[in-house]
């Protein structure tokens, strides 16, 4: 336990700055009890007024919180979301966050996981993916090439780049812990080609081969790669059209994370890059939908406006 404490007590003194008499909320269920009892614990330590609730664990990653759940979000001055199922693209977070909360979400996270990533440097994960999303404010044309014949276009003209660097020290600030990525929502409507997915994808886990994911006017129009294709399509389907959007491109920047076939640490990869399917509402789309399915590209080529970012699974720029 000494070793989790010690991540969690970094993740409340350092990633979110607890004072104490703030009011701090750790939301968990019985997968991911063993990291927010840590969490619960390192904020009582911090002198703050700490409360644990213990839900349900939710069927989706965008499944909305139990009502009284969403109401504690609202009222708490942080929040630590440490569920199975991603509380991110939900309501209740965007809710809570609008109401100037302080908000971590930890989906899915193992005891390992939190231990390793969480002696990463937050300040170099900070500054290199602010920088990366400035470039990706500034792009109008995404391109990504990689193994297995991978060419996917979109457009980002108009969009923001955000920044989720693990340093939630203002108010309403919002991201993940383990944190490290650059994003940005692309245009609907704009995504066109195909890409080769050979890491993991919410929902999935771990790829036991690589999946190809075929892309028209914004939406996946089709899936290849044998079982795990087919368990895609059959996650999706329940949702109707709005969860093939092509929602999210995202850079990782944490040289700590590794493959592990959970996306909240797979997507912060240093050098990998994802792109999501669903809901992107919450940080500048126009989809609004119960489902955010992120999958992560291992080795991929990312040029922003015929510039290259990333080569091989190598940064390029802000280094």
């Amino acid at each position: 336990m000494s070793d989790l404490l010690a991540a969690a007590r970094n993740a409340v003194s350092y990633c979110l700055k607890v004072q104490a008499g703030e009011s701090v909320l750790v939301v968990s269920d019985p997968g991911t009890a063993a990291v927010g009892t840590a969490l619960w614990q390192a904020a009582r330590e911090s002198g703050a007024e700490a409360l644990f609730l213990q839900m349900q664990a939710r069927h989706m990653h965008g499944e909305e919180p139990p009502a009284p759940v969403a109401a504690a979000m609202v009222n708490s001055q942080v929040c630590f979301l440490v569920t199975s199922k991603s509380l991110s693209h939900t309501r209740a977070r965007r809710e809570a966050t609008a109401a100037g909360a302080r908000i971590a979400s930890l989906p899915g996270i193992s005891e390992a996981a939190m231990i390793r990533t969480l002696q990463a440097d937050y300040g170099a994960i900070e500054a290199l993916s602010r920088r990366l999303a400035e470039v990706l404010t500034r792009g109008r044309l995404a391109e990504i090439i990689g193994p297995g014949g991978s060419r996917l276009t979109f457009g980002l003209d108009s969009r923001i780049g955000q920044v989720d660097g693990g340093l939630y020290w203002e108010k309403g600030a919002f991201g993940n812990l383990p944190a490290g990525e650059a994003y940005i929502a692309p245009l609907e409507g704009t995504a066109a080609g195909k890409l080769v997915v050979d890491g993991s994808i919410a929902g999935i886990g771990r790829l036991e081969e690589p999946l190809t994911l075929e892309f028209a006017e914004g939406y996946l129009r089709g899936i290849y790669g044998g079982r795990q294709a087919r368990q895609l399509e059959e996650i999706l389907q329940p949702y109707g059209p709005e969860a093939r959007n092509l929602a999210e491109l995202g850079i990782g920047t944490n040289e700590k994370a590794i493959l592990t076939g959970s996306p909240l640490e797979d997507e912060k990869i240093k050098g990998s890059l994802h792109v999501a399917l669903g809901a992107n509402a919450n940080f500048g789309g126009i989809v609004e939908v119960p489902l955010h399915l992120d999958a992560i590209v291992l080795k991929p080529t990312l040029l922003i406006d015929g510039q290259v970012i990333i080569s091989q699974g190598q940064l390029r720029l802000g280094e």
